[in-house]
C-alpha cells in the first residue's frame, strides 16, 4: 500500500499555491499558443505586444519586469519580433547605451486583433466567478506577487553570506501579510 506524506501544516504539492498558479499559467499559455499560432506569434510575443500597447517605448529592463520574461530571453525575442516587423528598436539621442522598444504599425494592428482572443481566454478561465470575486482574485494575486519581494530579499541575503537564512515556522492567519515559510 502506498504511503502518502504530508508536509508541515498539511502541505501537499498538488494543492499548494505556487503549484496551482503555475499549472493555470502553463495551461493558459499552451492553449493561447495554439490559438495564436496562425498569426505567427506565441504567448510570449503576445505579452510583449500587449505590454507595449499598454505602455509603448520601453527599455528592455522595464519590458522584462512588465512581461515576466527573463532579460536574455526577452532580448532574443525582441530580435525575432523586430525581424517580423512587429516592434522597432531605437537608441535615444544622447544615450547610446539604452535601447527603446516600441510597437511598429504592424505590431499595433496585430495586438488589436489578438486582444479579443486574450479577453476570451480570461472570460473562459474565470467563468462562474462573480465580478467581485474576479476583482478580489486579481488583487490577491498582485498582493502575493508583491509579498514575494520578501523572499527575494531573503534569497539575496543567503547568496551574499553563503549561509541559509534561518527560517522561523509561523502559522499564517487569514489575512496575514507575513509570508515567512
Amino acid at each position: 500500500m502506498p504511503v502518502f506524506l504530508e508536509g508541515p501544516g498539511g502541505y501537499r504539492l498538488t494543492t499548494s499555491f505556487p503549484y496551482l498558479v503555475r499549472r493555470v499559467g502553463i495551461r493558459v499559455g499552451e492553449l493561447f499558443d495554439r490559438a495564436v499560432a496562425s498569426y505567427g506569434v506565441d504567448v510570449s510575443m503576445y505579452r510583449v505586444l500587449a505590454a507595449l500597447a499598454e505602455q509603448d517605448c520601453q527599455q528592455l529592463g522595464q519590458l522584462s519586469a512588465m512581461t515576466a520574461i527573463e532579460l536574455s530571453t526577452l532580448s532574443r525575442l525582441i530580435g525575432a519580433m523586430a525581424g517580423k516587423g512587429l516592434v522597432t528598436r531605437r537608441r535615444p539621442r544622447g544615450n547610446g547605451r539604452i535601447v527603446e522598444i516600441s510597437l511598429s504599425a504592424k505590431g499595433r494592428k496585430l495586438v488589436v486583433e489578438l486582444m479579443p482572443v486574450a479577453v476570451h481566454f480570461e472570460e473562459i478561465a474565470l467563468a462562474g466567478f462573480s465580478a467581485g470575486e474576479v476583482s478580489r482574485l486579481k488583487g490577491q494575486l498582485e498582493t502575493a506577487c508583491r509579498q514575494l519581494e520578501a523572499l527575494e530579499r531573503e534569497l539575496d541575503a543567503e547568496a551574499m553570506t553563503g549561509k541559509p537564512v534561518r527560517r522561523k515556522r509561523r502559522s499564517l492567519a487569514r489575512g496575514s501579510t507575513d509570508v515567512t515559510p
